[in-house]
């Protein structure tokens, strides 16, 4: 091998590349920038992104479940979905999403719930949301007070005064 100083331009350019190259692909993968995981699905009907984030993922190519634990994000922009959790599960061919632990989810417009657990049924568009133990699953809805010509309604009637029975 002929020493440094005596390669010609090419050579040495080729030399830095193969030298170079190797190890910058090792860096990038062997040296993550931060700890949080992200996996991004396609929806197959639409090919809309279903983005999560989490601390750990796993992919399951048998079951085709993806399952996401720690600090768990939900980004779906085509349902205008968010979704945070302890856990959360993608069941691709069943078109399910569950989340589990502390979850709350925002939809765009104000709409929001929280719970220990939510099942997201994707194709009807529909949650089914269980409470923790001794607890209630709470659900805020946003309604729009407007009439047909988007004039402010009219004013809700006053509730009567309960009576108290002895």
């Amino acid at each position: 091998m002929m020493p440094c100083y005596q390669l010609s331009k090419s050579q040495m350019r080729r030399f830095g590349l193969a030298f170079m190259l190797p190890a910058a692909l090792l860096g990038a993968i062997a040296i993550p920038t931060h700890n949080v995981q992200t996996a991004t699905a396609q929806t197959p009907a639409s090919n809309r992104p279903l983005t999560i984030r989490s601390d750990v993922q796993e992919y399951d190519a048998k079951t085709q479940v993806i399952t996401a634990r720690g600090n768990v994000q939900m980004l779906y922009p085509s349902r205008q979905l968010q979704a945070t959790s302890a856990q959360a599960q993608y069941f691709s061919k069943e078109r399910r999403i569950d989340f589990s632990g502390n979850v709350y989810i925002l939809q765009q417009g104000g709409n929001s719930m929280r719970a220990e657990k939510v099942s997201y049924l994707i194709d009807e568009g529909r949650f089914v949301a269980l409470p923790q133990a001794n607890r209630q699953v709470e659900s805020i809805y946003m309604v729009q007070e407007t009439d047909e010509g988007g004039q402010a309604g009219t004013p809700a009637p006053t509730t009567p005064a309960l009576k108290r029975s002895n």
